[in-house]
C-alpha cells in the first residue's frame, strides 16, 4: 500500500509527474501497469484545480510582495519561454505538451500556461486529464520496453 502512494504523489509533484511515477511503479516496485497509470493520472490531475485557483486569486496580492514578485516573474518567464506550442494551438497545443514527457513539460507548466494564455478552466482540466493520460501510456510503455529489454 505505501508503494501506490508513493507512485501517486511522486505523480503530484512538480518536475516528476508520470515522467518518475510511472518507471518507478512499473520498473522499480513491480506494480500492475494498469494501477499504476491510474494511481499517476490521479496523482498528476490532482493539483490542476487548486492551482488554477491560486493564480487566479492570489498572485496578484502575492506580487505586491518583492519576493513574491521575483518568484513569478521568473516563473511566467520561464512557462511562457516554453509554452509556445500552446500558444499557437491553445487547448490542443496544451494537451499535446502536457503529453509529451520531456523535462519542463507536463500538467504544473502547462497548467501555468494555460493560466498566463487565458485558456478557460474546464477545458484547461479537460486537456489536463487527456495529455497526463496519453505521457502516462508513454511512460508505462517506455518501462515496460525497458524491463523487458534487460530480462
Amino acid at each position: 500500500m505505501a508503494q501506490e502512494v508513493i507512485v501517486f504523489l511522486l505523480a503530484a509533484v512538480p518536475v516528476f509527474e508520470v515522467r518518475a511515477s510511472v518507471p518507478l511503479g512499473i520498473a522499480i516496485y513491480k506494480l500492475a501497469p494498469s494501477t499504476v497509470i491510474f494511481l499517476s493520472i490521479i496523482g498528476s490531475i490532482l493539483p490542476v484545480l487548486p492551482l488554477l485557483w491560486f493564480l487566479n486569486s492570489a498572485t496578484e496580492r502575492l506580487r505586491k510582495i518583492a519576493r513574491f514578485d521575483k518568484f513569478f516573474d521568473w516563473l511566467f518567464t520561464r512557462t511562457r519561454a516554453k509554452s509556445k506550442l500552446i500558444a499557437d494551438f491553445e487547448l490542443v497545443g496544451l494537451t499535446l505538451f502536457i503529453a509529451i514527457p520531456f523535462p519542463g513539460t507536463g500538467v504544473w507548466t502547462g497548467t501555468i500556461a494555460a493560466y498566463l494564455l487565458g485558456l478557460p478552466l474546464i477545458p484547461t482540466f479537460i486537456c489536463a486529464v487527456i495529455g497526463t493520460t496519453i505521457a502516462s501510456g508513454i511512460m508505462a510503455a517506455a518501462s515496460l520496453g525497458v524491463i523487458h529489454f534487460f530480462l
